[in-house]
């Protein structure tokens, strides 16, 4: 059996001398490195932004939206979103293990696991995909994936479903960053907040802010914000185009008495939202882009053109702990979980 690098390089085509996620094109075939874990994959759960891009390309044709998927796997050896970069997860069973893996991972076959790596990394093969649900971006299929040495992944937990837990762990980034940054007393704006992430990211600022703190929820949709008012999970509601930056601040300020937020977390799945995000954030404050959709440039640029000193982090999806924070969220919080049911299963 071949021996394979702990990061993946060894399946890298084009071009040499890169990593996984950045290569335009990567080598899928299931045969395994000593160093790999081969998975029987169920589902897909796509990325929202790279998800949004493809359905509109398709115009919300099924047909066309798997010709499409079918299309970006098939050049590149993995779901990597040429337009917006990003891929997704999936969520599977493990099929094999590499020689040089079995004892160092508390894994064995038949384990069902969801890979918390992005699948703009991920060796893929779709043989046949089963049904799209693009109302929660997730595309049930017969396929098999690898998984390298030093990709992450979370045992599937027993006391929710599979599609469930698919759905919370795909941003299990968002609420555990909004847990390590938000400190009693801040004043927190959550844009985004009536979708996934948004929801379990209100649910952590709202309990790390505390009684002293203060918890914004911007939000575009008419069902978005109800669902926010229900779960009582902000202390306001903004209903807002986070496209529109110069109506976002005249909102935030109205609610804050032009204090602005302390930190801005911004979850959106659309392009051009970066001023949004940096106008409605105080002066050395802090914004966090969780979504895909940012232009990293358009942020650095837009914060400089305003004489705006904020810091910005990018959308890590990964931080210590974050499956677990994540599903935890939920275990917290009765309501929430009931909304992600019904929206998720």
């Amino acid at each position: 059996m071949k021996k394979g690098c702990k990061y993946g390089t060894h399946r890298v085509i084009e071009p040499k001398g890169t990593l996984p996620q950045p290569a335009w094109k990567i080598d899928n075939t299931m045969e395994i490195y000593d160093n790999e874990i081969l998975i029987d994959v169920k589902t897909l759960n796509i990325d929202s932004a790279s998800f949004t891009q493809i359905k509109e390309e398709a115009g919300g044709d099924i047909e066309k939206i798997k010709a499409r998927i079918l299309e970006i796997v098939e050049e590149r050896g993995k779901h990597h979103n040429p337009v917006t970069g990003s891929g997704g997860m999936l969520v599977g069973e493990v099929k094999e293990i590499g020689p040089a893996l079995q004892g160092k991972i508390d894994l064995k076959v038949g384990d069902k696991i969801a890979t918390l790596v992005s699948l703009s990394l991920t060796p893929l093969k779709i043989y046949e995909i089963l049904e799209v649900k693009p109302e929660i971006d997730q595309v049930h299929i017969k396929g098999e994936a690898i998984l390298f040495e030093s990709g992450i992944y979370a045992k599937l937990p027993e006391d929710m479903s599979e599609t469930l837990a698919l759905a919370v762990l795909d941003v299990a980034g968002a609420p555990a960053q909004t847990c390590k940054l938000v400190k009693p007393g801040n004043t927190v704006l959550i844009i985004g907040a009536g979708g996934k992430s948004g929801l379990l990211c209100l649910h952590q600022a709202k309990k790390m802010a505390g009684v002293t703190g203060k918890v914004i929820a911007l939000e575009y949709s008419d069902e978005g914000c109800e669902r926010i008012r229900k779960l009582n999970l902000a202390d306001e509601i903004i209903q807002a185009d986070a496209t529109n930056a110069v109506e976002v601040l005249e909102k935030v300020s109205a609610v804050t008495d032009g204090k602005m937020a302390d930190i801005t977390i911004n979850c959106v799945n659309i392009p051009k939202t970066e001023m949004a995000s940096i106008l409605a954030t105080r002066d050395e404050g802090l914004i966090y882009f969780f979504s895909m959709a940012t232009s990293f440039t358009a942020a650095a640029l837009g914060a400089e053109g305003v004489g705006k000193d904020v810091t910005m982090i990018i959308g890590n999806g990964y931080t210590k702990n974050h499956a677990e924070i994540a599903l935890e969220t939920l275990r917290e919080n009765p309501a929430l979980r009931e909304v992600f049911t019904q929206l998720y299963v």
